[in-house]
């Protein structure tokens, strides 16, 4: 090997030597930031007090919950009201979001975390419609992947901000709330028929009746009863004690029409209470576990008694917000009607008991 072979091997071996290095620190260089921003928050600089409205925007739909008047409430339907503990879960949830891992992600990498559009958008909005921030919940993260992770607790999950598309962070909270579903954010408090004095249900091409009592503690009487039978007083106080608490599963979407939800033809409870109110209560069609259903609450409330003062200042505490209900339509468990959408033989006590 002559010198001037040699000199070209050095050159050369220089170099390589100088690329591998150049790659070395590139890929460092990629992966410093990265180990920066761990325990870093994620969504840095947002304020609880700055957010009027969020929105979640996921590929089963859109919902945009609003602050009015100091309220949350569920702008796609019809501004029902939110339920404001939740909202208060999400806003501090993410706001103490910290980066837990962070990697440098491509295309491809984001389709499969649904760090795309098949992901939930959260879009934080000021008072002036400003966008205060935006986040994408991606997959669930498991330590060890489970046998079902759709029904799995998740241990974290996937989130990216889109003004950072080639990094993907993992967080310790699975971001439960994260979701557009209108179940998941109206108020579930409902109506409470409470003291019912009488009960008239009609069921269209089944029947009606009615059950009533004199006083809070004496016997029901049903009507109509033919000779030979009798009430069931466990079956009569059921169906009355069945009003005392209705929470709210869903709200539907307005713009429904009655032959949608059985509203054109419902079956129709009317409940008069000791305290002077009456509800009635429209029944249509069942929903997967609850029916369609519609509440009007009339009169005036007088209440008597020993607890006659404390009983008026709870009914004036609810009343506002149950009869705000009116016109909305709500979903309600099928549960709740079980006892009450009965035909009038099913009330009865078995005759050899109304024998005795």
């Amino acid at each position: 090997m002559n010198a001037r072979v040699a000199a070209v091997l050095l050159v050369l071996l220089v170099a390589l030597g100088g690329g591998a290095l150049l790659t070395y620190r590139q890929q460092q260089a990629a992966h410093a930031p990265a180990a920066e921003r761990l325990g870093q928050p994620v969504v840095p600089n947002l304020q609880a007090a700055d957010i009027a409205a969020i929105e979640l925007r996921g590929p089963s739909g859109k919902l945009t919950l609003q602050r009015r008047d100091g309220q949350w409430t569920v702008a796609e339907r019809a501004g029902f009201p939110a339920d404001a503990e939740r909202v208060r879960q999400l806003v501090l949830g993410v706001l103490e979001l910290k980066v837990g891992q962070s990697e440098r992600i491509g295309e491809k990498d984001r389709a499969r975390l649904k760090l795309d559009d098949s992901g939930t958008r959260l879009e934080f909005r000021g008072a002036d419609g400003r966008v205060l921030a935006l986040l994408i919940v991606g997959k669930k993260y498991f330590r060890h992947e489970p046998a079902d992770p759709d029904k799995a607790s998740a241990d974290g999950r996937f989130v990216l901000r889109p003004d950072a598309p080639g990094t993907v962070d993992i967080v310790a909270d699975p971001l439960g709330l994260a979701t557009p579903s209108s179940a998941a954010w109206v108020s579930k408090a409902g109506f409470g028929a409470e003291k019912v004095k009488v009960m008239e249900v009609d069921m269209p091409g089944v029947g009606k009746w009615r059950i009533a009592r004199t006083k809070d503690d004496s016997d029901w009487k049903l009507t109509p009863l033919y000779a030979g039978e009798s009430l069931d007083a466990i079956r009569a106080n059921s169906a009355s004690y069945s009003l005392n608490r209705i929470e709210i599963d869903d709200v539907a979407a307005p713009g429904m029409r009655p032959d949608e939800t059985g509203l054109d033809r419902p079956s129709t409870i009317v409940a008069t209470t000791f305290d002077g109110l009456t509800y009635t209560v429209k029944v249509g069609k069942a929903r997967g576990d609850d029916y369609y259903v519609t509440v009007w609450i009339s009169g005036e409330p007088r209440t008597t008694g020993p607890d006659a003062a404390a009983r008026a200042k709870q009914i004036a505490e609810r009343l506002p917000r149950e009869k705000a209900l009116a016109g909305q339509v709500l979903l309600v468990a099928r549960s709740k009607f079980e006892d009450i959408l009965k035909k009038r033989p099913e009330l009865l006590a078995p005759k050899d008991a109304a024998k005795k």
